[in-house]
């Protein structure tokens, strides 16, 4: 057990700007570069992708979800057949959340849109009632019951088998009142720790626990998260919660929370994934994100593109490739991009694919989005090695063209 024990360790090799920093988080299946981006294989699956795709996109890490896995096929099945590790295929590095973000889902409808303050409604919630013990809810897959209790979902983490876990909380939405949020988070903390206690009954080594900070918009119930996530002996750190109703607000909340976290700790940042937010949240010291962003995108026909690569018109960083702009383009998706739809298809190709509802559109614009956003953490790692991330930052927010921006570089250097 001692031997395994020494296998997770996080060192932190070069300080940045502001708080932007390299660094190596070991786990027992391999090593993550930081800043790094995980991927939501949400059911033990990347939609549209396979693990050797994955692999060979240059990923690093992977994320499953508790509450879809305790559901089908079940963590009993999962353990049975050697864990996640083996259940897929991958054999590196893997995190699970604890099954908390899909319990706000469930009573307060679309995750993303109620997490940035738009809230959807009409949606069928299955939530029956929150309380000390845990989560009741009713399955999505055979209307049965469940009560996912902090003890449970560390229990269920445990037989999923990813090497890294996080506590069970409740995500508060944006439109609830500071009051709802202060008793949701003072809740948390009791749940983060029983769930810690659980971890802790049964640590074999294997595994690394995270806690959440939570306490929604509010400055002074943050820095009162913040506070109990340093006292206790996680392993690492996750900011969750509501971030607020615009990306100011969101920034504004991560400056704050990272101000005062742990910083020895691994932190990550649960579901934020915009290209300018990793930015931020690289700045204020974030070491990983996930989102289901890039694949989501993908199924819509939305590729990642960089900044000079972008119409500026739409201001988006994606490019929409069922646009009929797009029937008779011969260029790849990106002419710099080395992916392998890239070097292979062109989006007048991949459009035809779209229009006919073939699904091998999905895995070639998701398979390019992977290896953009790997690319992109690559960047922003090097340019922190090289003392760049400030230009890189600003390269990245700008809307020009490449040629301008190279026009504009080259007149710098000679003026």
């Amino acid at each position: 057990m001692s031997q395994l024990k020494q296998k997770f360790n996080f060192t932190i090799i070069k300080q940045g700007p502001a708080a932007a920093r390299l660094g190596l988080l070991q786990t027992p299946h391999g090593t993550v570069k930081t800043p790094a981006f995980i991927f939501c294989a949400t059911r033990a699956a990347m939609k549209s992708l396979t693990t050797e795709q994955l692999r060979a996109a240059n990923t690093q890490i992977i994320l499953s979800n508790t509450y879809h896995l305790m559901l089908q096929p079940g963590p009993a099945s999962v353990q049975a057949q050697g864990g996640l590790q083996k259940f897929t295929g991958w054999r590196g590095p893997m995190l699970t959340d604890s099954g908390g973000f899909q319990i706000f889902s469930l009573g307060s409808g679309n995750v993303a849109d109620e997490i940035k303050g738009r809230r959807l409604l009409g949606q069928e919630k299955t939530l029956l009632k929150i309380d000390e013990n845990g989560a009741r809810f009713r399955s999505y897959v055979d209307g049965r019951e469940y009560l996912l209790t902090p003890e449970e979902s560390i229990r269920i983490q445990r037989g999923l088998g990813a090497d890294l876990i996080v506590v069970l909380d409740e995500c508060t939405p944006y439109h609830v009142d500071k009051m709802y949020t202060k008793d949701s988070m003072e809740r948390s903390h009791r749940w983060a720790l029983r769930s810690l206690q659980e971890y802790l009954a049964q640590d074999n080594g294997a595994q690394k626990l995270y806690g959440i900070v939570q306490g929604g918009v509010y400055p002074d119930l943050r820095q009162q998260s913040v506070a109990f996530v340093n006292d206790n002996e996680f392993f690492g750190n996750a900011v969750g919660g509501s971030l607020g109703a615009d990306k100011q607000q969101m920034y504004d909340v991560v400056a704050l929370t990272m101000s005062m976290l742990n910083k020895e700790r691994p932190t990550h940042l649960l579901g934020i994934g915009g290209i300018q937010d990793l930015f931020n949240g690289v700045l204020h010291g974030i070491d990983t994100f996930d989102c289901v962003h890039p694949t989501r995108i993908a199924r819509h026909g939305g590729a990642l593109v960089k900044p000079w690569n972008r119409d500026e018109n739409l201001g988006r960083e994606h490019i929409n490739l069922r646009n009929g702009q797009y029937k008779q383009d011969l260029e790849p998706i990106e002419s710099d991009c080395a992916c392998a739809t890239c070097t292979n298809y062109t989006r007048g190709y991949i459009h035809h694919l779209l229009k006919t509802e073939t699904s091998v559109a999905f895995t070639l614009i998701a398979q390019h989005n992977v290896f953009f956003m790997n690319d992109l953490m690559h960047r922003i790692r090097t340019a922190i090695e090289q003392d760049q991330f400030v230009e890189l930052r600003e390269q990245w927010a700008c809307q020009k063209p490449k040629n301008e921006m190279v026009m504009e570089a080259e007149l710098s250097v000679t003026n």
